[in-house]
């Protein structure tokens, strides 16, 4: 909190967000409303239009509602439930002096249900947390855009701050890495396999300062030129988790999953990484998903079962995904440490 201030901040959570079931119906509305999100898929809105709503949707909402009947538990959907645990464990916490909502950029709770929460309970100030480690215009941008674009409608705007990244905060480095010490003290792992949702090259050179951005080496150190390169503060992650860990750079591999469409996505893709790692003799490999900090689909089922599946039958013989930070409590410790930071 600043110095002298008084009243009550706010604090607002965001996750990406979930389908309502994994019924076809709830997984097509989902997949609508996040695809048409401009900063997502970046083209021109009549082809983003037609695209989503005669190809991606129709096509993709069946074969995904299977997948996400397998993610689904007695409480619904895991990014939903450790969303609101981790609020509840924020809340207690930070106690009185601040009031913690979370909401999801798409689908419920609706972002702008957690503001109108935290507009009734007269906030002086509020605090935005989007829950994505690594700045990236189509998920922290995107949330960005949507709680000013609701705020700016009020009568009164409190003050705002953005949490923008926390790709090397010591307290998610290090909540990860004690969650993934637990499985290293059970066996050896020949390789270690950092793996980040991908983004199309397209959306990381637009991002680049002055043409900064080279898809190489110029992510080999993070700073002020490149601190908002989603690419970048992947790479930056990685080597966090690795120093913390005491993994040689010649036994970790920084990759990236779950591409759409034929446009280049940022490389290596991990579903080729595995293979080759496979083929060159590796035959266990321990898996970190740093992208989210609660498990859901891309993680559990990805990453996790089919990742796992592949290295299998390509000669691999053990992978071991870490699991997410979910509501770890070194995690609680630090989203309330980010939070009284800002």
């Amino acid at each position: 909190m600043k110095s002298g201030a008084t009243g009550k901040t706010g604090v607002l959570l965001v996750n990406l967000g979930t389908p309502d079931s994994p019924s076809v119906p709830h997984v097509r509305k989902y997949l609508r409303e996040f695809l048409l999100d401009k900063r997502v898929l970046d083209i021109a809105a009549p082809s983003r239009y037609m695209l989503v709503n005669g190809v991606i949707a129709p096509f993709r909402a069946p074969k995904s509602a299977k997948i996400y009947a397998q993610l689904w538990t007695e409480r619904g959907s895991p990014l939903l439930f450790h969303g609101l645990d981790l609020q509840r464990l924020v809340q207690e916490r930070l106690g009185k002096d601040y009031h913690v909502a979370f909401g999801m950029r798409y689908q419920s709770p609706s972002i702008e249900n957690a503001l109108k929460e935290l507009q009734e309970k007269v906030v002086d100030r509020i605090v935005v947390l989007p829950l994505f480690p690594q700045y990236a215009s189509a998920s922290t941008g995107s949330v960005q855009e949507k709680v000013m674009e609701i705020v700016s409608k009020w009568e009164v705007i409190p003050d705002l701050k953005f949490i923008s990244t926390f790709c090397n905060h010591p307290g998610f480095i290090g909540t990860f890495a004690e969650i993934a010490r637990a499985h290293m003290a059970k066996r050896e792992y020949d390789h270690v396999v950092f793996s980040y949702h991908g983004l199309p090259e397209r959306q990381i050179l637009k991002a680049s300062t002055k043409g900064y951005c080279q898809l190489g080496a110029c992510c080999n150190t993070y700073h002020s030129r490149n601190r908002y390169c989603y690419r970048a503060q992947c790479f930056e992650t990685s080597r966090q988790l690795a120093k913390a860990l005491n993994i040689p750079e010649d036994k970790y591999t920084v990759s990236f999953q779950s591409r759409l469409g034929k446009d280049p996505w940022l490389q290596p893709y991990t579903d080729f990484i595995l293979k080759d790692l496979a083929a060159a003799g590796v035959k266990s490999v321990l898996a970190f998903s740093p992208a989210f900090v609660a498990d859901c689909l891309e993680t559990t089922i990805e990453v996790g079962k089919e990742f796992k599946e592949e290295f299998e039958a390509a000669g691999g013989e053990h992978w071991q995904l870490v699991e997410s930070l979910n509501t770890h409590p070194l995690w609680i410790d630090a989203v309330t440490q980010m939070v009284q930071e800002a």
